[in-house]
């Protein structure tokens, strides 16, 4: 299932979560050459997480392979700046296009509920916890972590507890046929999550395909946990209170 939109009216401009859409295309364009090598590998071991060089667990000098004629040293003092830039690097075209689609559906709403700066405060922690979660799943690994899901996925955590029966419109796959179903937002984002918890403790028995699922479920948990503290509860019900009437008028009309 793949979110196309959902029917959830705001009443302010969305500038963070458009800002952070931005600032990932940008390091996309500019950072990692539209995903070609050898500026995508490099950008993904400069400015991504690697867990056994941040808890010091790999020694530093050792060589990792990091494509052809390329090879990473892990330093003795690992770059603490990214558990922050991380989240703005991508591993290839639908890693970015799958993260900025998901935060485009859901980041407006939830950054109309909390305000502007709330929600950028809210969303890096979310990011921070996400990794924190991942690192303590695979604390000695040498793969660098990178993408905006850990922080999305919070973002979703708290779109379920504040919208939990938003409309939300679903393309389903069946082999190479696709039709369109509207559900809550609770059925959609609570399905994505048992995903990312299955996966997760499916990697742990050593699979996963490279796939950060205890970010994503870090972020989510993290994301639900800071909804209350994070959000307006007056523009909250105002949201809820127009989607209602919205919603109301068009089944007149229908």
């Amino acid at each position: 299932m793949f979110p196309i939109r959902d029917d959830n009216p705001t009443f302010h401009p969305s500038v963070v979560a458009y800002a952070i859409i931005a600032l990932n295309v940008a390091s996309w364009i500019f950072l990692q050459g539209l995903g070609t090598y050898p500026q995508l590998a490099v950008s993904i071991f400069k400015f991504g997480v690697i867990p056994g060089e941040l808890m010091r667990m790999i020694p530093p000098g050792t060589s990792v392979d990091v494509g052809p004629g390329l090879k990473y040293v892990v330093e003795a003092t690992p770059n603490f700046f990214s558990v922050i830039t991380h989240m703005f690097m991508h591993a290839g075209w639908l890693h970015i296009i799958g993260n900025m689609w998901f935060l485009y559906v859901f980041g407006d709403n939830v950054e109309d509920s909390m305000g502007s700066v709330r929600f950028a405060v809210f969303y890096l922690l979310s990011g921070l916890f996400a990794l924190a979660l991942q690192i303590a799943a695979h604390p000695s690994s040498a793969v660098p972590m990178v993408g905006a899901s850990g922080a999305i996925s919070g973002v979703m955590g708290a779109y379920i507890i504040m919208f939990p029966r938003a409309p939300v419109h679903m393309l389903v796959f069946f082999g190479i046929f696709f039709t369109r179903i509207v559900v809550p937002a609770f059925f959609m984002l609570g399905y994505w999550f048992l995903l990312q918890l299955a996966g997760g403790f499916f990697a742990l028995g050593g699979g996963g395909g490279g796939v950060a699922f205890w970010a994503h479920v870090g972020g989510f948990v993290a994301g639900m946990i800071f909804a209350k503290a994070f959000c307006n509860p007056e523009r909250t019900d105002a949201c809820r209170q127009r989607r209602g009437v919205l919603q109301g008028i068009f089944r007149r009309v229908k």
